[in-house]
């Protein structure tokens, strides 16, 4: 004869439950955290890129002794001075964008003018960095500082 199983629960206690939906409720946010805002992601990669294109090219002008300029085209921009297909001259993304057309002269002296290059993205419109140098220490990409409303 069968024992039957008296006061044995089946199911899951409320606290069992709770701590599944706290582990996935984590586990969720984790994930959402860990996605960037992949036009955001475009502008950085963009601007460290240039900035890093923008001293190559500042020491292949102090090398040869020659005047690089940098200027914004509609695809991109220009590397005048040197051997075309030396650099890349197109973002490496299709969001990216100067913000206004631009001309830097990148030398051959090994003092240079304070010049900025603010980039926008074309995706989101409220997002923009800074390529900047004060004319002796290297490029850097720096974030656009937003004067507090009055």
């Amino acid at each position: 004869m069968p024992i039957s199983a008296v006061g044995k629960q089946r199911g899951f206690t409320l606290f069992e439950l709770l701590l599944v939906v706290a582990i996935i409720a984590i586990a969720s946010a984790g994930v959402s955290f860990s996605l960037r805002d992949s036009a955001q992601a475009a502008l950085e990669q963009d601007a460290e890129r240039l900035a890093a294109l923008l001293e190559s090219a500042r020491a292949r002008s102090q090398a040869s002794g020659a005047p690089v300029r940098w200027r914004s085209t509609e695809a991109g921009f220009a590397f005048d001075g040197l051997p075309a297909g030396l650099l890349p001259e197109v973002w490496g993304s299709d969001k990216v964008a100067v913000a206004q057309p631009q001309l830097l002269l990148l030398g051959p002296e090994p003092i240079i003018g304070a010049q900025t290059i603010r980039l926008v993205s074309k995706a989101l419109p409220v997002r923009e960095l800074l390529v900047r140098t004060d004319g002796i220490r290297p490029f850097r990409v720096e974030p656009v500082d937003v004067a507090p409303a009055k």
